[in-house]
């Protein structure tokens, strides 16, 4: 097991400033992703992207699959990893963009599920900044250690993980079914039935 800071196996990338409202921009060839596509399962939602038009772009502002979007700013602090690819998009500002330096090093869905760990997220928090809304900057992010087991334990966990949150999913999906099993039964009761 290493151990490294963040900057030493990925390098973040702010995310691209505009100037106005992305939906005043009409339709494009280049895909932005924003807060808006961050799903609650930690992963990156591309079948909703603002296209817009923009000049010409650098290549190293471009996403691609791998790639962990963080969200530096509000209540959660937390990232997502584009699962496909997203063809010509750009991240949004305030996001930020982390990309894997070695993929043979780090798992991209493993530097994500770590990101996304308490004790992870109680070092981002002790380094954030604002009081009425709490951002985290690219030098928080640099900084913070990465616990790096070998490959096969990066993928058992990252397996483990994914199996928990469908458990989790599923046991909140059969309590909200008792709840509506349960609260037709006693209406039928109130009504004498």
């Amino acid at each position: 097991m290493s151990r490294f800071m963040l900057k030493e196996v990925a390098a973040v990338q702010t995310g691209y400033s505009f100037r106005s409202r992305l939906d005043a921009f009409g339709v494009g060839h280049i895909g932005v992703i924003q807060m808006k596509d961050l799903s609650e399962d930690n992963a990156v939602d591309c079948s909703g992207l603002v296209k817009i038009d923009m000049g010409e772009l650098k290549e190293h502002h471009f996403v691609r699959k791998g790639d962990l979007v963080f969200r530096s700013r509000g209540l959660l602090t937390t990232s997502a990893v584009l699962l496909d690819d997203p063809g010509r998009a750009v991240v949004a500002a305030p996001l930020l963009r982390i990309r894997v330096a070695n993929s043979s090093r780090i798992l991209p869905k493993y530097l994500n599920w770590y990101i996304n760990q308490r004790d992870a997220q109680v070092f981002l928090h002790s380094r954030s900044i604002g009081t009425a809304q709490k951002m985290i900057g690219k030098e928080a992010l640099d900084a913070l250690e990465v616990y790096v087991p070998d490959l096969t334990r990066q993928k058992n966990i990252v397996e483990l993980a994914a199996l928990s949150a469908r458990e989790q999913r599923l046991f909140h999906a059969l309590a909200d079914k008792r709840d509506q099993y349960i609260s037709e039964l006693l209406m039928q009761c109130a009504k004498g039935e």
